[in-house]
């Protein structure tokens, strides 16, 4: 390759900064956890270096090294910066990435910044080339000699950034749910959300339709505890060896954590717990459908980090329509209805048996 070629430069200049791009993802990290975002928002308006230096909970001797790590954030559209005429101090504020940031926000992403780049997620992708070379069943568990489960009940932290990330996550599903897509409730009268936690998601559906009686269904470590209410309760159990009967089963990010084997055993149960088709009986699926906004470059670039997420984590995968169809028609389903777009990445499904 010629050295002197705009070929060559280009290469080089995308390689530089594929591999340096974890430099913002650690940058991020960092202002998440000195609170930089919320440091501004507090201000109430733009802020400049010094106040923000000032708010930060920093050693007086680091305060000269804040303003590269402004820079790179700023340039990575985290916090927009300008200097007025006049001002000798650049001024910072917060943009629609960062608001995302703030703990105030009940839909914030904190929890997803902090566990993707938290050292047990690194130490995993670490090891995914000598995964490659091995028999270990997981780049995780090659990494740390147990699964992402027992990992997680083994280290605090770890599952606190994950749990709050989860959290939020079910906060924007459930808003989705009870404003955009309640027809898929309309005549059921039992609902089991699989895999469903604390009930977060329950708990709205069961709100906003008080006839509808709705049963959160987890192991027995998850629910031990939670109270039912009227229309909602808490029932313990292995989704692989059988689901509470209802009318529909609804299965949130369940699937893409595991292998097709094992999603036709669950998908399986899921059928042998609701009615026939002409009853009402259906599955509610929230997963992602591979490239499903083809039009959406971020879109498509997130789907596939998370389908290598799901790689290291679990040796599992994120679907193509033909991908999912093929789990439906080998656990027994008849058809499928995949409503795209449910936010920027994942879809919801129906399937019917």
């Amino acid at each position: 390759m010629d050295v002197q070629s705009d070929e060559f430069r280009q290469a080089q200049a995308q390689i530089w900064s594929q591999a340096f791009c974890f430099t913002t993802a650690a940058s991020l990290k960092c202002a998440v956890k000195l609170g930089i975002p919320d440091a501004i928002d507090n201000h109430g308006k733009a802020i400049t270096l010094s106040d923000l230096t000032n708010a930060l909970p920093i050693h007086r001797s680091k305060a000269p090294y804040i303003p590269r790590l402004m820079r790179i954030l700023a340039k990575n559209g985290f916090f927009s910066e300008e200097k007025l005429d006049g001002e000798t101090e650049t001024l910072y504020s917060l943009t629609a990435l960062s608001r995302l940031l703030l703990k105030k926000e009940p839909l914030n992403l904190r929890g997803i910044v902090l566990t993707m780049v938290d050292p047990a997620q690194i130490k995993a992708w670490e090891s995914l080339s000598d995964w490659y070379q091995n028999e270990d069943s997981t780049a995780f568990e090659k990494a740390h000699g147990k699964n992402f489960w027992d990992y997680s009940s083994e280290h605090m932290e770890h599952a606190e950034f994950f749990n709050e990330a989860m959290a939020s996550d079910s906060q924007l599903i459930s808003k989705l749910l009870v404003e955009e897509y309640k027809f898929l409730f309309e005549g059921l009268t039992s609902l089991v959300d699989v895999g469903g936690g604390t009930g977060t998601i329950a708990k709205a559906i069961a709100k906003s339709f008080p006839k509808l009686k709705c049963t959160v269904f987890d192991l027995p470590h998850v629910v031990a505890n939670l109270e039912s209410t009227e229309n909602l309760e808490f029932v313990a159990g292995d989704m692989f060896e059988k689901i509470p009967s209802a009318n529909a089963i609804f299965l949130k990010w369940i699937l893409h954590d595991w292998n097709d084997e094992e999603c036709v055993k669950i998908l399986k149960s899921c059928k042998r717990a609701i009615p026939e088709k002409e009853k009402g009986g259906k599955v509610i699926i929230i997963d992602m459908v591979m490239y499903s906004n083809k039009e959406d470059d971020n879109a498509v670039k997130t789907q596939i980090s998370m389908d290598m997420a799901m790689l290291v984590n679990y040796a599992a995968k994120e679907r193509s329509e033909k991908e999912w169809a093929l789990l439906f028609n080998e656990a027994g389903f008849s058809g499928y209805k995949i409503h795209t777009k449910l936010d920027f990445t994942r879809s919801l499904i129906e399937i019917y048996p």
